[in-house]
């Protein structure tokens, strides 16, 4: 008999993430349609994007974090769009308004969609990428990839060189079944912590929470492509010459400053800035400050 309820009650612990996960939904027509900008087909489903600023000028295509959605980039793109840059964000399958897509979210996942999304829009060349936080890793990746397609590469707190990571998402980085149970047991509730409080950024993280597929997303992403340095993306880059600007935030607590270094040893053209107080939310909460140092770069 107590050897059944303890059966029953470690069945019922690993359930757990089968039940909360059942409790989350997909992303519904009704919230696409309440969004300002667009959904659009690719190859591997449906991509949310949204353009901002004038409808002529340079173009900037801007690429969000692991955990922050598109929105992010909200308050940069008005200023950008005041200095008379068009920019086009979008959300990474798993985020935001983007469908939840299977397979391994590696650097091709990523590539792929973001070579879909400038096919589709007619964007085939001297194009600006504006990676933040783990879309700075992939706009790293992409630039090595197809250099001819990209006029210049703005890094904002990027990944792929070093990451202060807890205990809890190392774990369940490393480790297969406990991971994907630790993540869906606990996840959201350490990803609600680390929101951006109530402010539009914060609220489309929390609204990511509540959709079916985020979590496994997040933790795919740590997986296979946080966990690769873009060293080789970097060096290339400065071999080849093409334009790369940095902008750290001098208190971030999840991308060291010693990233800065890293960046200066792999790739001595690139030009790099500083934000003394800012932690990682240099988009949104030091918006104005980026836009001053992007304004100032040729």
């Amino acid at each position: 008999m107590i050897l059944a309820l303890i059966l029953a009650a470690l069945a019922g612990i690993a359930l757990v993430p089968i039940f909360q996960e059942a409790r989350r939904h997909p992303v519904s027509a009704v919230d696409r349609a309440a969004a300002p900008g667009d959904c659009v087909a690719l190859s591997q489903g449906q991509t949310y994007l949204r353009w901002h600023g004038p409808a002529r000028g340079p173009v900037i295509v801007a690429i969000h974090g692991l955990t922050t959605p598109s929105p992010v980039f909200d308050a940069l793109a008005g200023f950008l769009g005041g200095l008379g840059y068009r920019v086009l964000t979008y959300d990474l399958y798993g985020r935001g308004l983007s469908d939840q897509v299977p397979g391994p979210q590696n650097a091709a996942y990523f590539l792929r969609q973001l070579d879909d999304l400038l096919t589709h829009e007619k964007l085939s060349e001297d194009v600006i990428l504006m990676g933040y936080s783990m879309g700075g890793a992939i706009a790293a990746a992409f630039a090595a990839a197809q250099p001819h397609r990209v006029a210049q590469v703005i890094l904002l707190a990027p990944a792929g060189m070093a990451l202060n990571e807890t205990r809890f998402w190392h774990l369940a980085r490393r480790v297969p079944v406990l991971g994907e149970w630790l993540v869906g047991s606990f996840g959201a509730r350490l990803l609600a912590a680390e929101a951006a409080g109530d402010t539009p950024v914060g609220r489309a993280q929390r609204a990511g929470l509540a959709r079916r597929g985020y979590l496994s997303a997040v933790l795919s992403s740590r997986r296979h492509f946080l966990s690769v340095s873009q060293q080789p993306a970097h060096r290339f880059l400065g071999r080849e010459d093409v334009p790369v600007t940095a902008i750290w935030g001098g208190q971030d607590p999840v991308i060291p400053l010693q990233a800065l270094g890293l960046l200066a040893q792999w790739n001595r053209n690139a030009l790099q800035d500083v934000v003394p107080d800012a932690d990682h939310s240099l988009p949104w909460r030091h918006a104005e400050a980026v836009a001053e140092i992007l304004r100032d770069r040729p």
